[in-house]
């Protein structure tokens, strides 16, 4: 039977107890918030750390965040669970796309954080040292944002050393989406994680401000199929997916500010040389031709009307 107390902030589980709770601190001279639940289980195991939300309007992550935290017992569980559903709250309240408006950043490029930084980066560091920390296993739930339409894939980090990046990719593998992308880009949640030794992924389903119910479920379902990869759960070790490994990670953003017309879909197999989109002016004048620099398969494509200069336009893996 397990002795150690899972503790996040001022919540405490003892062994085999559930706790709920609001979790405060202070960033940039502010209080700031946030959702917990801790799932302490009854017999020792890993602990299985979950954050949604990082991106606030990603709404199929923290819907699937939200019903794991909700419907997950001690009674049967083997090691522990901690989940932040919402992280990026002010972010939330207002329906922001990308950013946290507390300081205009991109939450999910300022890890593993700063505790004398900005708002971002505040919060990144007491996520990072009071949560993300205590893992065993790491994911961060994504989707596609308010205006991003995008098709399933798990991003894993490769840190150049192979017991964790072997580690990584086990996880992503062990998740069940069959797109696989590997990343070297630092300064995210999952390759923070994994920069301190921590296997980590995130996992991208859902998008455009919708949370259909199927792509719901492939985060939940997900989360189920590591829990019982690692001997958190009941039941036998889930079917092998058969995946690719998407070994480069493509994005093109614009270069104008302007109106976005995409001529390609999510999911497309696009080839180098093809043109992808144009961004025209008001009159009509090309700003930008999108032009592919390399075969791949689009993996999510922005569908706003509305462009400003520097936004992500789509990504392809190759």
């Amino acid at each position: 039977m397990s002795s150690k107390d899972l503790v996040v902030g001022n919540l405490v589980a003892k062994t085999g107890e559930k706790k709920t709770g609001v979790v405060e601190f202070t960033v940039a001279g502010e209080p700031y918030s946030l959702e917990v639940f801790l799932i302490n289980g009854q017999k020792d195991g890993p602990t299985l750390v979950i954050t949604g939300g990082i991106h606030a309007a990603e709404y199929a992550s923290v819907a699937a965040a939200l019903e794991v935290g909700q419907k997950l017992t001690p009674e049967d569980l083997c090691g522990s669970v901690i989940i932040v559903p919402v992280v990026n709250q002010r972010g939330f309240r207002v329906r922001s796309i990308y950013i946290n408006p507390m300081d205009g950043l991109n939450l999910n490029r300022v890890f593993p954080g700063n505790a004398d930084g900005s708002a971002s980066e505040q919060i990144a560091n007491w996520l990072f040292q009071n949560v993300m920390k205590q893992a065993t296993y790491y994911i961060d739930l994504h989707g596609g944002d308010l205006v991003e339409a995008l098709i399933p894939f798990t991003i894993f980090f490769k840190t150049g050393k192979p017991e964790i990046d072997q580690a990584s990719i086990e996880l992503a593998r062990a998740f069940g989406i069959p797109n696989l992308v590997r990343s070297t880009g630092a300064s995210s949640t999952f390759s923070a994680a994994a920069l301190a030794g921590i296997p980590a992924i995130l996992t991208e389903a859902g998008g455009q401000g919708i949370w259909q119910r199927d792509q719901v479920e492939l985060h939940i379902n997900g989360i189920h199929r590591v829990m019982q990869q690692y001997g958190m759960a009941p039941g036998s070790a889930p079917e092998p997916v058969e995946c690719t490994v998407l070994e480069n990670f493509i994005w093109m953003r614009s270069d104008a500010e302007g109106f976005w017309y995409p001529a390609i879909e999510v999911g497309a197999k696009v080839h180098k040389g093809q043109n992808l989109g144009v961004i025209k002016d008001a009159w009509g004048k090309l700003l930008q031709d999108v032009v592919c620099q390399g075969d791949g398969d689009v993996l999510f494509l922005v569908s706003s009307l509305s462009i400003n200069k520097g936004d992500p336009l789509l990504a392809y893996g190759v």
